[in-house]
């Protein structure tokens, strides 16, 4: 049994470097949200170093509040802003020898994504149009995981370590209490059964039936990155492989 794991990078934490030394993809945020020219460029290289799958993680255009506003925009509009910032990290990534492998929406892009069919149409219509070799990362079950399919692109079903669960699958709101699994033994209960029962149980209580095909753990925690080494000791403990999928 083998799992991806990736983490959201280049916003700004300072433990990137060493968090590419425990993840297999790395998913390097574009500048909107977070991030500039020398910090995608550096991420790259390390990923590089250490033979980790690069992604890129476009958001909203909304610096100010880190990419977590709902936006409405209208479907042209989201595909130039993703062109845009895939456009800018691919550049990045070929002048360092490397390529890109897949695209993960950041924060409020991918949480309406999940829902919004439009929205998720419009991700994987640039993505498609940019480059239709490269995967799509979306929260397991959702829209944006349909959209990716019906564009014939790979769609790869992420879950999450540290974050909880809705009885229909959906992530429970970072505004409602008990969102965030703050308890280290319990984030990783949960990503063992995530992975290897492809199971989770809910806020409610109830078991939620999840493909997970890569985990994602957050690089921006204050305990980011002994979190990173435990989980990765544990799976690897369980006969759990860590490779990328691409």
């Amino acid at each position: 049994m083998h799992i991806d794991l990736n983490a959201d990078l280049g916003e700004g934490c300072d433990t990137d470097e060493m968090l590419l030394t425990l993840v297999s993809s790395a998913n390097i945020a574009c500048g909107w949200h977070a991030g500039d020219a020398q910090t995608m460029r550096n991420c790259v290289r390390w990923a590089l170093q250490n033979h980790v799958a690069i992604g890129a993680h476009p958001s909203f255009p909304d610096r100010e509040n880190f990419g977590r506003s709902n936006m409405q925009l209208p479907p042209e509009e989201i595909i130039s802003g993703m062109l845009y910032q895939l456009g800018a990290l691919d550049a990045i990534i070929k002048a360092e020898g490397g390529r890109m492998t897949h695209v993960k929406p950041h924060g409020a892009l991918y949480n309406m994504a999940a829902k919004d069919a439009v929205l998720a149409n419009a991700i994987c219509a640039a993505v498609r149009s940019f480059n239709p070799e490269l995967a799509v990362f979306g929260l397991a079950g959702s829209e944006l995981i349909a959209a990716a399919r019906h564009a014939d692109l790979s769609a790869v079903e992420e879950v999450f370590a540290d974050r909880a669960y809705q009885a229909d699958g959906s992530l429970v709101s970072r505004t409602q209490a008990g969102a965030m699994i703050e308890d280290e033994a319990q984030a990783i209960a949960q990503t063992i059964s995530l992975v290897r029962d492809k199971q989770v149980t809910a806020l409610d209580g109830s078991t939620v039936k999840v493909n997970a095909q890569t985990v994602c753990l957050h690089g921006d925690g204050a305990h980011a990155l002994s979190f990173a080494r435990t989980i990765r000791a544990r799976l690897e403990q369980e006969g759990i492989s860590v490779r990328a999928l691409h």
